[in-house]
């Protein structure tokens, strides 16, 4: 047994004060979890301490919090790593910091109201099969290896650590948000689901979809379930607009195709065409603009003014088209074969499932399928 002390935010509505820290010293094995230090200190010290939870097996999803900052289930959190944690501040006077989660407000104590924000956002992207025509006899059968490209998303626990954690949704609220978007690509990877193309039209043009993620992996971070809800938008994206060249309001597709075409004809960004030939593409898009590629690069201008004071654009020449840096030797001609290679090989590997390791020494015929049946999910940390 080992002495440890929880430092929970606490806030109890029904007194009409705002948040308050609580400590309270528990004695736990360092094996053992966040989870039962805190219910711990709710049966010993503090029956009025309220904290979400049900399987205490990482399944459920229900005891999602902050400990030490990072959105994480306290079920799963050994309280021993968790103290590991805390006290690299200091040396080892700092407590374990428990918060509720963020993004959500707060019912009480470490309990958030994931209905207003969390279910709310899932229902928005319709997270049910839409089918074509009438429903079987008995059930839609697909072949299992079409299936493969779906098992990371439908991992989700829908525990909410993701939304926690997500800095796109922290400074727009109105995000749709990586667990729905993830929830979203499990359906719209679906073959049985005849919405596809409907269903990106609808996340692709909405200023709050799949285009408001700023790629801060955040949300891969605090994943416990190894979903990656981030690899899932960006599924989204390339099917959007690799898949069905969706032109959408949010000037997505554009922007994805002129990062693709400057980093390829000069290997490194060049900051002074990106915005250009997002709105206006080619010799044809700068004489003939669109009516509301004005409008974007003046809407743009404040974007590129922090960019230039945050450092990102370092020197007023970066600003003038034609004048960028080359990389050096034959840099370049390494990176067009390696966009010809991938235009070539585009083939996209789903993190979550993994094939039967060969056996050594055994030739691997090039460019071999792994079979359906040797492809399995990773197994539940979890135990369930």
């Amino acid at each position: 047994m080992a002495a440890y002390t929880l430092k929970v935010r606490r806030f109890q509505p029904e007194s009409g004060d705002g948040p308050y820290w609580e400590t309270f010293d528990v004695e736990l094995d360092p094996t053992l979890s966040v989870l039962d230090g805190l219910l711990q200190a709710k049966d010993r010290d503090d029956g009025s301490l309220a904290v979400r939870c049900s399987c205490r097996a990482a399944i459920c999803g229900s005891c999602g919090v902050k400990i030490n900052g990072q959105s994480a289930l306290a079920c799963k959190t050994q309280i021993g790593e968790a103290k590991e944690i805390a006290n690299r501040r200091d040396g080892g006077s700092e407590p374990i910091v428990v918060e509720p989660m963020g993004n959500m407000p707060v019912i009480k104590d470490l309990v958030t109201d994931m209905e207003s924000t969390h279910w709310t956002k899932i229902r928005r992207v319709t997270p049910w099969l839409l089918p074509e025509g009438d429903p079987p006899e008995r059930e839609y059968i697909v072949p299992p290896e079409s299936m493969i490209d779906i098992t990371q998303s439908m991992a989700c626990i829908q525990c909410g650590a993701c939304v926690s954690s997500c800095l796109s949704m922290e400074a727009d609220p109105d995000f749709i948000g990586p667990a729905a978007l993830a929830k979203a690509y499990r359906f719209v990877g679906d073959p049985r689901d005849a919405e596809t193309e409907e269903r990106l039209h609808d996340l692709a043009n909405d200023p709050h979809g799949i285009y408001d993620c700023t790629h801060c992996f955040s949300c891969i971070d605090a994943c416990p379930k190894g979903v990656a809800p981030m690899d899932q938008i960006m599924r989204l994206r390339r099917k959007a607009t690799a898949g069905y060249e969706i032109d959408d309001h949010n000037n997505g597709m554009r922007h994805e195709h002129a990062f693709v075409k400057i980093i390829e004809s000069k290997g490194t960004l060049d900051e002074s065409l990106l915005l250009q030939e997002s709105f206006a593409p080619g010799l044809k898009g700068k004489l003939a603009p669109r009516p509301g590629a004005i409008k974007g690069l003046i809407e743009s201008i404040p974007t590129a003014i922090r960019g230039l004071r945050s450092g990102k654009m370092r020197s007023l020449p970066k600003l003038i088209p034609g004048i960028h840096p080359k990389l050096p030797g034959d840099a370049q001609d390494n990176v067009r074969r390696i966009y010809a290679h991938a235009e070539d090989h585009s083939v996209e590997l789903n993190l979550y499932i993994r094939g039967e390791e060969a056996e050594e020494d055994a030739p691997v015929p090039e460019a071999e399928a792994v079979p359906a049946a040797a492809i399995e999910p990773e197994p539940d940390e979890g135990g369930g």
